[in-house]
C-alpha cells in the first residue's frame, strides 16, 4: 500500500466525529491491506505505535530533532520552523506546511510505501550509541524528502507520539471483526487480544488465518496478558450478597500491581498498563528466581514498600520513588519492597485462566517459598459476614486499602481484561462522601479567568462505557488542583488537544478545548446526582437525564498507571447511584 493511501485514511479518521463511521473507515482500510504482514504494520501505525507497549521500544526523537529533520528535507532554517511550531502548536501541520513549500526540488524521489515508512521508523527506534542522534535525524529526513505534504503531517505526528486520530485498540478490534464478516466477532478477537495484547499480531493472524486462527491464540511467556479488574461495593454485606457467600478475601495492598513471567532463568515484570518495568525492580527479579518453585509461571502480585526490620508496610507514595531510571540500586536499599502474590494464571506449560480460583490459589501456595520478601497475599475463606468484617478491619490496621473479595464458585475463572463481579473491591471509607474515589478520563478542558486566565484550569471528565467503547461525561472538575498541578496538566494535555469532538467521546457540553481521552485522574465527590447535561447513563435511570458527580474534587493523584479503558465504568456509576439511593431510602423511609 502507498503511504499516501494510508495518510488519506488517517485524514478521514481525523475529520470524523462519528464512531460508526470511524469503524467503517477502518474496515475499508483493512480490506485494502495487501497482505497480513501489511495489516500488522497498518494496525500499529493507526495507533501511532511501532510495537506493543510491553516491548519498551520507542522512537526517541524530541520535537527539536523532528524540526532538524524537517529543516534538512525542506531547506528552511530550524529557527523558522521552531517559530512556526510555537504559533501552530502541531508538529504535523508544521511539517506539512514546510514540506509543501520546500526550497529545493529533489530530482529523484521514491514514492513512500507503508512498508518503507514503518521499517524506517523501526530502524530509528533501534538506532543507538555514538552518533545515533544524527543518524535518527537523517533517517527521518529521508522520509520527509520523499513525502507529499499530507504524508509529512502524519509521519511527524507518529514520531512525536501525537497522532490524534481518536482510534483505540478496541475500535480496531471491531473493525477487524467487520473485516472478517461481522462485528459480532469482536468478542472472539477481544478474548484473544486479552491474552496476547499485540494489536499488530491480532490483525496479521485475522487476515492470515481468519477466525479459526484467532481462536487458537494462547498465552505466550514474555507477553503480558491484560489484567483482571474488579467491581466495587461499599460494605462486606453487599460483597456477601453478590457472591452468595461463596468467597475468599484478599488484602488490597497499597502498592504496585505486577504481572511476573518466569521462564526458567528469565524473569519479566509488567505493570498493570502492560509496560515492561523489569529494570526498575532487579530485587524482585532475584526474589522470583529464588523463591518461585516452577520452571515456567505467570504470577500476579503487589510490590509494597516495607520496613524489613519491623515488617511494617509503607504507603504507595514511597514506592513511587522507585520509578526513577537512575540510582536504582540505591533506591533498592532505601525503599525495599515485599512481593505479596495473589494469583497464578500459568504454571509449567498449563494455561490456568479457566481454572477456578480456589485451585489456582492452591497451586500458588505450593510454588511460593515464602520469606519476608515474598509470600502469598493474606487471604481467608470466611464462613460468616462477621469474619469478613474483622478481616477488613485487620487489613486497614495493616496499612492496606481494604479487601479484594473473590468469588470461589465453579465459574471463578480469571477474566483477562475484564471487570466483573468475580472480583470485588471493598475499600476504606476515608471521607463522609462517596465510599470510593473514581478514576475518570479527561475529554475536554476550559480556560480559567483572572489569575488563571489563558490557562486550562477545569476539566471535563468522563467514564468508560465498555459495551460501546466510548467515554461519557460525568462532571466538570476544577477543585483540588494546585498551581503546579495546573502547570503539569497544561503540559500533559497540550499534545492531546484536537479541534473537534473525538469520535469516542459522547458529550452534550462543548469545552473550550477537546482532549483525546488518554489522561486518567483520581476524583472524589459528595454524591451522584441526576443531570440533564451529562451523558453518563443517559436515559438509563430516568428519561432525558444522565448521572453526574456533585462537588467533584481532584485528589492530587494522577493515574498514569491506568489506561483510559481501565477507568471507572458507566456501569459502576449506575451501581453506586443505586446503592446511594437505597441508603437514603433506608434512612428516610
Amino acid at each position: 500500500m502507498k503511504f499516501l493511501t494510508l495518510a488519506k485514511y488517517f485524514q478521514r479518521l481525523e475529520e470524523t466525529s462519528a464512531r460508526l463511521e470511524m469503524i467503517q473507515i477502518l474496515t475499508n482500510l483493512f480490506v485494502e491491506a495487501a497482505s497480513p504482514a501489511e495489516a500488522r504494520m497498518i494496525a500499529y501505525l493507526t495507533l501511532g505505535e511501532l510495537h506493543p507497549p510491553y516491548t519498551g521500544l520507542e522512537l526517541g526523537m524530541s520535537e527539536k530533532l523532528i524540526i532538524r529533520s524537517i529543516a534538512m528535507a525542506s531547506g528552511y532554517d530550524s529557527k523558522a520552523i521552531e517559530k512556526r511550531l510555537g504559533e501552530v502548536g502541531d508538529i504535523g501541520k508544521v511539517a506539512e506546511e514546510f514540506i509543501g513549500k520546500r526550497k529545493q526540488a529533489t530530482l529523484f524521489t521514491q514514492e513512500l510505501t507503508v512498508e518503507r515508512v514503518y521499517k524506517t521508523l523501526d530502524k530509528i527506534a533501534r538506532t543507538a550509541g555514538e552518533g545515533s542522534v544524527d543518524d535518527k535525524v537523517k533517517l527521518l529526513a529521508s522520509l520527509f524528502v520523499d513525502a507529499k505534504p499530507i504524508e509529512a503531517r502524519y509521519i511527524a505526528r507518529i514520531v512525536d507520539g501525537a497522532l490524534r486520530l481518536g482510534v483505540a485498540d478496541m475500535t480496531l478490534l471491531e473493525a477487524l471483526a467487520s473485516r472478517l464478516g461481522s462485528r459480532e466477532y469482536k468478542s472472539v478477537l477481544e478474548e484473544a487480544y486479552n491474552v496476547v495484547p499485540d494489536i499488530g499480531y491480532i490483525a496479521e493472524v485475522a487476515l492470515d488465518k481468519g477466525l479459526d486462527g484467532i481462536k487458537e491464540i494462547d498465552i505466550q511467556l514474555g507477553i503480558p496478558i491484560r489484567p483482571m479488574l474488579a467491581e466495587r461495593v461499599k460494605s462486606p454485606e453487599e460483597a456477601w450478597e453478590k457472591t452468595h457467600g461463596m468467597l475468599a478475601a484478599d488484602f488490597k495492598y497499597d502498592g504496585e500491581r505486577m504481572q511476573i513471567h518466569k521462564d526458567h532463568d528469565k524473569v519479566h515484570i509488567f505493570s498493570r498498563r502492560l509496560e515492561n518495568i523489569t529494570y526498575q525492580f532487579p530485587d524482585v527479579v532475584e526474589i522470583v528466581k529464588k523463591h518461585v518453585k516452577a520452571d515456567t509461571a505467570i504470577i500476579e502480585g503487589e510490590a509494597v514498600a516495607f520496613n524489613p526490620e519491623t515488617g511494617e508496610l509503607r504507603p504507595f507514595q514511597e514506592l513511587m520513588r522507585r520509578k526513577r531510571k537512575h540510582d536504582i540500586h540505591r533506591m533498592i536499599e532505601e525503599i525495599p519492597v515485599t512481593l505479596r502474590v495473589f494469583d497464578v494464571v500459568y504454571h509449567d506449560g498449563k494455561n490456568l485462566l479457566k481454572t477456578p480460583f480456589p485451585e489456582r490459589r492452591k497451586i500458588l501456595e505450593e510454588i511460593i517459598e515464602e520469606d519476608d520478601y515474598i509470600k502469598p497475599s493474606e487471604l481467608i475463606y470466611p464462613k460468616e459476614i462477621k469474619e469478613l468484617w474483622e478481616f477488613f478491619m485487620l487489613a486497614i490496621e495493616n496499612g492496606c486499602e481494604g479487601l479484594v473479595i473473590k468469588y470461589t464458585g465453579p465459574e471463578s475463572v480469571y477474566q483477562a481484561g475484564a471487570r466483573g463481579w468475580l472480583w470485588i473491591k471493598l475499600k476504606r471509607d476515608y471521607r463522609a462522601e462517596l465510599t470510593d474515589t473514581l478514576d475518570l478520563v479527561v475529554v475536554g478542558a476550559f480556560y480559567g479567568r483572572g489569575r488563571k486566565g489563558g490557562l486550562l484550569s477545569s476539566f471535563l471528565m468522563a467514564v468508560y462505557d465498555k459495551e460501546e467503547d466510548v467515554f461519557k461525561t460525568v462532571c466538570k472538575v476544577g477543585t483540588g488542583f494546585k498551581d503546579e498541578d495546573l502547570t503539569q496538566m497544561n503540559e500533559t494535555l497540550k499534545p492531546l488537544i484536537v479541534d473537534h469532538k473525538p469520535a469516542r467521546v459522547v458529550a452534550k457540553i462543548e469545552p473550550d478545548k477537546w482532549i483525546e481521552p488518554q489522561v486518567v485522574l483520581e476524583i472524589t465527590a459528595a454524591e451522584i446526582t441526576l443531570s440533564p447535561i451529562h451523558t453518563c447513563a443517559y436515559n438509563e435511570v430516568q428519561e432525558d437525564v444522565g448521572l453526574a458527580l456533585r462537588f467533584p474534587r481532584f485528589t492530587g493523584r494522577y493515574r498514569f498507571d491506568k489506561a483510559p479503558e481501565d477507568a471507572t465504568t458507566e456501569d459502576e456509576i449506575v451501581e453506586m447511584y443505586k446503592r446511594q439511593r437505597h441508603t437514603v431510602e433506608d434512612v428516610n423511609p
